[in-house]
């Protein structure tokens, strides 16, 4: 299975001084998804994980909302190339392709035909489009009658606690971070990936195989920007608030004040803006807008 990280050896210059020494790089490789034996979608990833981000996606995509619906997922041998004289199809495991099989009655999708992929900006989607083919798909609901109004204390230190569990990214510099956390506060899983929309299917696939969809009464807290692909994927595990450090897109609160998703954004120190789902929030008092 491929590493995390990699070392390489690179020419430093600091304070005019200049001189070659090993650092530490977040690893990428492609991973390919199939589902039932035929390929779904590739994308670049870090290594680990796989399996999670590999049914996380598909909770994104609509395919799958229980663990039970999940019959096994492994890593396709022969993935290579077989060397000289080797037996057919026993090429060596690159551990870069995943198949999902799905339990029996459980609904394939056509994947003969180009798929209508709606979590990619670049998919030429847009608009009113995007936000029927999410609600269409849409097949968990969305925050069970106890979740607590959450206060902007309690926002304000979301950031610093993910922060402080990103153990790769302080070696490398390089990764996304995405983490759900309690109303409370308390951290219940992050991971760290190239991606952040993988490490949110990472998040969102290890919950399904443990069996916790919808998560209903979580917070996903990203360390990024919210982008459309990011509020979608939070609808489609039923999340109920989605928080961020930077700016969303404009169609990601569009999707967000459908979908009854509460959605922060530029959370930074004691600031923040709410975008939609204020409703959620529990506050002293708002200011007129000027």
């Amino acid at each position: 299975m491929g590493r995390v990280t990699e070392r390489r050896r690179v020419l430093r210059i600091r304070d005019g001084a200049a001189g070659h020494r090993a650092d530490t790089l977040v690893a990428e490789e492609p991973l390919e998804i199939r589902l039932n034996g035929q390929s779904l979608a590739i994308t670049m990833r870090t290594p680990g994980d796989d399996f999670a981000l590999a049914v996380g996606f598909l909770v994104s995509e609509g395919v799958l909302a229980a663990a039970g619906e999940v019959a096994s997922v492994a890593y396709c041998a022969g993935a290579t190339t077989p060397a000289p004289g080797a037996p057919p199809g026993r090429g060596e495991n690159t551990y870069n392709i995943v198949d999902v099989t799905l339990s029996p009655g459980v609904p394939v999708p056509d994947i003969s035909l180009e798929r209508n992929v709606y979590t990619s900006s670049s998919c030429g989607l847009c608009g009113k489009a995007s936000l029927d083919a999410v609600r269409t798909a849409a097949r968990l609901p969305m925050a069970g009658p106890g979740l607590p109004r959450l206060t902007p204390e309690l926002l304000s230190a979301l950031p610093d606690r993910l922060r402080a569990a990103q153990a790769v990214f302080d070696r490398t510099g390089g990764l996304h971070a995405a983490a759900l956390f309690t109303p409370d506060g308390e951290l219940l899983d992050v991971r760290e990936d190239v991606g952040r929309h993988n490490a949110v299917d990472k998040l969102i696939g290890r919950a399904l195989l443990a069996d916790r969809l919808p998560l209903g009464d979580e917070i996903l807290m990203v360390s990024g920007r919210a982008s459309f692909e990011l509020a979608q994927k939070a609808v489609m595990a039923g999340i109920p608030a989605l928080a961020a450090v930077s700016a969303p897109s404009s169609l990601a609160v569009d999707l967000a004040a459908e979908a009854g998703l509460t959605l922060v954004g530029f959370l930074r120190g004691s600031s923040m803006n709410v975008y939609a789902g204020e409703d959620r929030i529990a506050l002293p008092s708002v200011q007129p807008a000027h």
